[in-house]
């Protein structure tokens, strides 16, 4: 079992940055994938970023096109923690994050390619 806490959610005006953490617990393997994915009123729930490792300390990010050079996906290894800067929010960004824990090697994009989910945290841009 994986346990995932995100925090880091708030209130930002349009234009602010936020930074995201997920802390993971319990059985975490050397290869992984780890995704944010984010739900906004009364839309699907969508990709964000992930980071994939296959054990080898080489690690390879992904990002919707939507968060493409404003969002930033990291991960800090000693502290299971991945994090998701977010930079230029924008009012569209409003949404509640989800950080999500899976296998390496399955598709990232993919919510049903996860295993554990986290309670997700609110980000709210204002305009």
């Amino acid at each position: 079992q994986v346990q995932l806490v995100e925090s880091g959610g708030g209130l930002v005006q349009a234009g602010g940055s936020l930074r995201l953490s997920c802390a993971a617990s319990g059985r975490t393997g050397r290869s992984y994938a780890m995704g944010w994915f984010r739900q906004a009123p009364g839309k699907e729930r969508e990709f964000v970023a992930a980071i994939t490792s296959s054990g080898d300390s080489i690690y390879y990010k992904y990002y919707a096109d939507s968060a493409k050079g404003r969002f930033t996906i990291s991960t800090d290894n000693a502290k299971n923690t991945v994090y998701l800067q977010m930079n230029s929010l924008k009012p569209e960004d409003t949404a509640v994050y989800y950080c999500a824990a899976g296998l390496w090697g399955r598709t990232v994009t993919d919510s049903g390619s996860y295993d554990y989910w986290g309670q997700g945290t609110q980000v709210t841009v204002s305009s």
